[in-house]
């Protein structure tokens, strides 16, 4: 068993009690332990004066102990120990709560480092529950220390004590697998020296440093993943469709098909009948991209038709039930006429109903099915599978996306998304796939009209929710979190590498608190409640209430990017605004205006950050998602889309996930990246080479690439 592999009990003050907290965590090895990065940083280095200090984030004080820490105690059992601190500028009360101990450990004329927030009372100030550290002679202070995810039972200062066993033999034994070349062209540190300083940085510029190799090295993993995958593309043979007429499927339609829905419909015909005439047709492989509401379903509903004229079977695989309902709808009154058989296939499909579409898509009876990731079983198999869909929008994982393109190796995929991404990201995220994009709207689809609005409003929104709905409309309310975190619901993810050393106090709205808060402020109102955590069908018939009219208020996370067609939503209200990125803030805010009724959406944030007040106010002044998107990346680097992405799109079962690349605000480095990631390919198409062994083992178990790659 290498160092790495060691279980987390091999270390010293490690019991089972200890053992069991920490795998909540996801810690059960050393190497899980060093892969166990903070979460964000406490810039203790910065000292102010007690009465120069800010009073709207946390701040280091360094003090002397002015009076002995006298301790009471109050109602319920409670303690309050309390004594007095000064510097030069002036002194300050410090209180700790059921702290008794503290007593002993402050005695007069002792001098330390506080950190915490400093409050001002008339003309007093005082801090409570304060940080410290004893200032000791030839002894320095850390100036950046880090913060971690933590569960009961662990403490941060008991995650670095368990990392202080274990560092440097980690830093030892730890081989960089990217060449030394590639290194210091990039400017990069060694990869040992970039996790010693992740954990313990010596400095702000040792800590941009190891995170930006771990960005690069994300970056690279992705890249690779990419470039092997189109390396192998046009080694596959797919099948090819027969020339036919889109004439009866467009007469079918009630509206006229828009320029660019013209055109993605001509790229998939052009891959699927045309491409490569006479030679080999290599699978299509393209992603269908424009903003929520423009008309994907629609070429999706074409691709079908393509394939079932040339007797091929297709799979559309979305990601809950009510929504393969309603595409299962909307197929059905389109093909079924033009004699295309529709099945849905969902959990809740009884049994028998179940048996039945299998023996009809083995038998190719049935030519197409919806579902969700039932597709996936494996008791369904197709006679002729020649089209598989899935939608990208609701992350699909790359593993549930090639569970169901195994079906058939010589199928044709289309992916659909609502993320609209700048020119100059297109090949970072989707460079495995051909891009098609929509950039035109249906006609009579009315601007959703934006508002930035600060807390003070609460009150003036709350009578605008009550308008809307008196006017037959329903709304949405989106809440960055599910629940109160447990430090007050303050705990924030850092949107970038620079914000993982500034404190954000802006409390989060989370969507179970709120929920309860508008039921009881709005009682007239149906509210109801919808997050992630929720099983499946709970949040399909949270949904289907909402959908039918019984709820006037749905309160959600960003989970509702996955929600049905709801027409007579008319108000979109997002919480903490400041904390999605642009292209969220557009997807949410198309899940309205799909009616006939004047729809708004409403951003809400208390940020006085000028990046994110200048990304909020282009939200409220740009309504085209490409547009937003350009400005997105202008304002705030790459670092938003592939946050975007990184939960599922690209995590395997081991898994890969951007962790770094997602704070990343300097584009050069994806393109460095990607560039290195080309050239590795380019150079040993196998990654066979041995200065590329260490490369390819960190591969393997991490991305899913073509058969005969990596695997």
């Amino acid at each position: 068993m290498d160092f790495f592999s060691r279980p987390i009990t091999a270390l010293s003050g490690v019991g089972k009690v200890r053992a069991e907290a920490l795998l909540r965590l996801g810690i059960e090895t050393v190497g899980d332990l060093i892969a166990f990065y903070p979460r964000a940083y406490e810039n203790r280095g910065e000292i102010s004066l007690i009465k120069t200090a800010p009073t709207d984030a946390p701040t280091s004080l360094i003090l002397t102990v002015g009076t002995a820490p006298r301790s009471a105690k109050i109602k319920r059992g409670m303690t309050l120990t309390k004594f007095r601190a000064f510097d030069e500028s002036g002194t300050v009360e410090i209180t700790f709560f059921n702290s008794p101990y503290i007593k002993d450990v402050f005695s007069v004329g002792q001098e330390f480092r506080f950190f915490g927030k400093i409050e001002r009372k008339a003309r007093s100030f005082a801090m409570t529950n304060p940080k410290y550290e004893p200032i000791c002679e030839g002894k320095a202070l850390q100036d950046l220390i880090p913060v971690y995810h933590l569960t009961e039972g662990i403490t941060s200062k008991y995650i670095e004590k368990l990392l202080r066993d274990v560092i440097d033999d980690a830093v030892r034994l730890t081989d960089d697998f990217l060449p030394e070349a590639i290194r210091l062209e990039n400017n990069l540190p060694h990869l040992a020296l970039a996790i010693r300083n992740i954990h313990f940085p010596d400095s702000h510029e040792a800590l941009s440093s190891a995170l930006r190799r771990m960005a690069f090295d994300e970056l690279l993993t992705f890249g690779l993943g990419i470039s092997l995958n189109i390396r192998h593309k046009n080694d596959r043979e797919g099948v090819r469709f027969s020339p036919c007429s889109l004439s009866p499927f467009t007469d079918m339609l009630k509206f006229e098909l828009t320029g660019s829905q013209k055109l993605a419909i001509n790229d998939i015909y052009n891959d699927t009948v045309l491409k490569c005439k006479g030679d080999i047709l290599p699978p299509m492989t393209r992603i269908v991209v424009g903003d929520v509401g423009c008309g994907k379903t629609v070429v999706c509903m074409a691709a079908i038709y393509i394939a079932a004229k040339s007797s091929y079977q297709s799979a559309l695989m979305v990601p809950t039930e009510i929504l393969a309902r309603q595409h299962f709808k909307e197929l059905c009154e389109v093909l079924s006429p033009l004699g295309i058989k529709c099945e849905l296939l969902v959990s809740a499909t009884s049994q028998k109903e179940k048996n039945r579409i299998y023996s009809e898509a083995a038998s190719g009876e049935c030519q197409v099915i919806v579902g969700t990731h039932a597709l996936i079983s494996d008791k369904l198999s197709f006679k002729k599978l020649g089209l598989v869909v899935t939608d990208e929008q609701h992350r699909f994982g790359v593993g549930q996306r090639a569970a169901l393109k195994e079906k058939s190796a010589e199928a044709h995929l289309l992916v659909m998304s609502a993320t609209p991404i700048p020119r100059t990201l297109a090949l970072a995220m989707y460079g495995d796939l051909d891009v098609s994009r929509i950039t035109e709207m249906p006609k009579g689809r009315m601007r959703v009209d934006t508002f930035l609005v600060d807390s003070t409003y609460r009150e003036r929104l709350n009578s605008f929710i009550e308008k809307q709905v008196k006017l037959s409309g329903q709304v949405y309310v989106v809440c960055p979190s599910i629940e109160p975190t447990e430090d007050g619901a303050k705990a924030h993810e850092p949107t970038s590498f620079s914000s993982l050393f500034k404190s954000n106090d802006t409390p989060l709205k989370n969507a179970t608190e709120y929920a309860k808060e508008l039921a009881e402020a709005l009682p007239a109102l149906r509210v109801g409640c919808l997050h992630g955590r929720m099983k499946s069908r709970e949040k399909d018939e949270v949904m289907r209430k909402f959908s039918s009219g019984e709820l006037d208020v749905l309160v959600s996370t960003t989970v509702i990017e996955v929600g049905v067609n709801v027409p007579s939503a008319t108000l979109m209200v997002i919480e903490n605004a400041e904390r999605f990125g642009l292209s969220q803030l557009h997807q949410l805010r198309g899940r309205v205006g799909r009616g006939k009724m004047k729809s708004y959406c409403i951003l809400v944030s208390d940020t006085t950050h000028e990046i994110s007040r200048a990304r909020l106010d282009a939200m409220r002044t740009t309504y085209d998602g490409y547009e937003i998107a350009e400005k997105d990346l202008l304002l705030r680097g790459p670092g938003d889309f592939f946050s975007q992405i990184s939960a599922d799109s690209f995590r395997q079962s081991g898994g890969f996930e951007f962790r770094f690349a997602k704070l990343c605000d300097d584009s050069t480095l994806m393109e460095r990246a990607f560039s290195v990631a080309k050239d590795i390919v380019a150079r040993d198409k196998d990654l066979t080479l041995d200065e590329h062994q260490l490369i390819r083992k960190m591969l393997e178990g991490r991305i899913t690439v073509a058969p005969s790659s990596i695997s």
